[in-house]
């Protein structure tokens, strides 16, 4: 079996199966914890509308935050949006959501996707060089950085692969599968699952201050 062989099968599929198990695992356990009664009334009455409300109302930070948190807060809506039009509009990529769901759609242009990649890549290292001049303010961990190099790879293997940059193609595709499984393998275990905790942290915050009447 070659390299490229075991990125398209073993590896990527593993992955997934990883990826789906653990938010899943991680996702029951959160539910599953036990909760106390409410024995307090939200001096709101539509505190609990109100709490589920925050988990879209705070897409963006207050205005007391804005000037202070401008610059992390655009840089990380242009790469999620960047990343996320990479993911689902790139042909490879529908080609192999397609394999797996059946469900298709039409791609980017091969342009527009680099783009996208490119535009992905540089508001990622915009932030780590922004984690990086301001230590007091993040208090960055090791595994802050080996996140951050575990999300980097997929788009610099990628834009290789398509640049035909580096090793011949074959092995910089598999290269960049492997990464791409890597990520899917490590998100469940790590801060990446704020892709699916912020619903239910939003959720939680605005339904706990609802209780004490304040606005959300």
């Amino acid at each position: 079996m070659s390299l490229l062989d075991f990125a398209r099968g073993p590896a990527i599929h593993a992955s997934l199966i990883i990826l789906v198990a653990g938010i899943l695992l991680r996702l029951v356990g959160v539910l599953a914890l036990t909760r106390g009664a409410d024995l307090s009334r939200p001096r709101d009455a539509f505190g609990n509308f109100k709490g589920y409300r925050t988990v879209f109302s705070r897409f963006w930070p207050s205005s007391e935050f804005t000037t202070a948190t401008i610059y992390q807060t655009a840089m990380a809506y242009v790469f999620h949006l960047a990343a996320l039009l990479v993911v689902v509009g790139i042909v490879p990529h529908i080609e192999f959501i397609t394999s797996l769901t059946g469900f298709s759609w039409p791609g980017l242009p091969n342009w527009l996707g680099v783009a996208m990649g490119t535009l992905a890549l540089g508001s990622l290292i915009a932030l780590i060089i922004r984690r990086l001049s301001h230590p007091a303010v993040y208090n960055s961990t090791v595994g802050d950085y080996i996140t951050w190099a575990i999300v980097a790879l997929p788009l610099v293997t990628g834009l290789m692969a398509f640049a035909h940059v580096g090793p011949r193609y074959e092995t910089m595709l598999a290269l960049h599968i492997l990464s791409a499984a890597l990520l899917f393998a490590y998100m469940p275990f790590s801060k990446l699952m704020h892709a699916f905790w912020f619903i239910f942290s939003r959720a939680q915050s605005g339904l706990a201050y609802a209780h004490k009447g304040v606005r959300i």
